[in-house]
């Protein structure tokens, strides 16, 4: 290498580092200021830079767990034990009140015939709880849905609880939890697309840039047009004021065809999901503004 190229490269690597360093100093202010517990992950898919914070907290995942959850429907589709286009009976046994369910609202009386990708589309497009309990029972159990992840390689995510379950004690949601990095890794994992089959992919791409909860997260800050295929995840309020996950974790891709894997988990919260919410915009609009 000639003196001149070493210097450039030597110059590179100082820009490469300080950039690091900038993003690093941001994000734990923000982190810092917050009065809950954040967990982030944050990847540049083109080059492999990586900041991680709060890596050992096992934090609540909420809706975040229908993503992992799809894929692994996705997984058995690709073996061939189901086809997204066959029709599943929806009973109105299977629509339960006082949660949320963009599909009980569509179809209150139940009784309807639904394909598999429009279960999958208003689990993960709409986070709807009946659909993801619909999915869960169809893989046979949680358990299932967390021996997949973990054929993966992914050892720090925990899938143990189905939305019902959840929904009838504040504690049990904590037994659906992932580190910052597992899920981090799971976002990678979808994006290299070697998991599952071509077509499964891509369904999963589109329902995930289709998701219509949490704008004001990962895309709070973003251009209007950006494309994010993300899954937010959201518990409710407990008597003492305290959120227990705002959640938000994604792929976002910029124009210039740069892409980075985000996760970023609000846990444990008293702030308002205003605040909480532009914790994760903030985050967000750091690593573009570092790419774009």
């Amino acid at each position: 290498m000639s003196k001149k190229s070493l210097i450039k490269t030597i110059f590179i690597f100082f820009l490469f580092s300080v950039s690091i360093f900038a993003q690093k100093t941001e994000i734990e202010k923000i982190i810092k200021e917050s009065k809950g517990t954040i967990g982030v992950a944050i990847k540049d898919l083109s080059n492999g830079k990586t900041l991680v914070f709060n890596k050992n907290h096992k934090f609540p995942m909420q809706s975040v767990y229908k993503f992992p959850l799809a894929m692994a429907v996705l997984h058995e589709v690709d073996k061939g034990k189901f086809a997204l286009d066959q029709k599943i009976l929806v009973t109105k046994k299977d629509l339960l009140p006082n949660t949320w369910s963009p599909m009980r609202e569509k179809y209150p009386e139940g009784n309807v015939e639904l394909t598999l990708a429009e279960i999958l589309s208003f689990t993960v497009s709409q986070s709807d709880n009946n659909g993801c309990d619909i999915l869960f029972r169809l893989l046979g159990g949680t358990a299932n849905v967390d021996k997949y992840i973990k054929s993966l390689g992914i050892k720090d995510m925990s899938i143990v609880a189905t939305e019902e379950e959840m929904h009838a004690a504040w504690d049990v949601q904590y037994t659906n939890w992932s580190k910052p990095k597992a899920m981090l890794k799971l976002l990678e994992i979808f994006n290299k697309g070697n998991k599952l089959s071509k077509s499964s992919n891509e369904f999963l791409w589109k329902i995930m840039t289709e998701t219509s909860t949490g704008p004001n997260r990962i895309k709070g800050f973003l251009p209007s047009d950006v494309s994010v295929a993300h899954k937010t995840g959201t518990s409710g309020t407990n008597a003492q004021g305290i959120t227990s996950a705002i959640n938000d974790v994604g792929i976002v891709n910029l124009s210039n065809g740069k892409k980075f894997a985000i996760v970023v988990f609000v846990s444990n919260t008293p702030d308002d999901t205003k605040t909480a919410e532009s914790i994760i915009a903030k985050i967000s609009k750091i690593m573009w503004d570092n790419l774009k």
